[in-house]
């Protein structure tokens, strides 16, 4: 219990530390760029309507696909001591092939190209 309230006093004294210096230490001189709203490259003085490439949210999608099986293969170091470790590597293994299987047939659909 020592070692669990000297961590959770030291990682609130180096968080506060950090809050401090950075106060201290930034420049803080806002113009109208810094002051008006970001809009994802976007003019903000234009319309809000503009047509919207569909191509954002594929690759946003791939992100979380791809973020989603990284956090499924991360317990396989310790699934390995399971009494039967080849149940969760064959599982992980089908995992990264339906995944593979589903970039490749992207890819060669041009779903990754940007330009058209």
């Amino acid at each position: 219990m020592n070692m669990m309230i000297s961590t959770i006093v030291l990682s609130s004294f180096l968080s506060t530390i950090l809050v401090i210096v950075n106060n201290w230490l930034s420049t803080q001189n806002p113009n109208n760029e810094k002051l008006s709203p970001y809009e994802c490259g976007f003019d903000p003085l234009e319309s809000a309507w503009l047509p919207f490439s569909i191509r954002f949210f594929l690759v946003a999608i791939l992100f979380l696909l791809f973020d989603l099986e990284i956090a499924l293969l991360l317990p396989m170091p310790w699934a390995t001591q399971l009494p039967s470790p080849m149940t969760s590597v064959t599982w992980a293994m089908i995992i990264l092939l339906l995944l593979t299987i589903g970039l490749i047939y992207e890819w060669l659909q041009g779903g990754l190209d940007w330009a058209e």
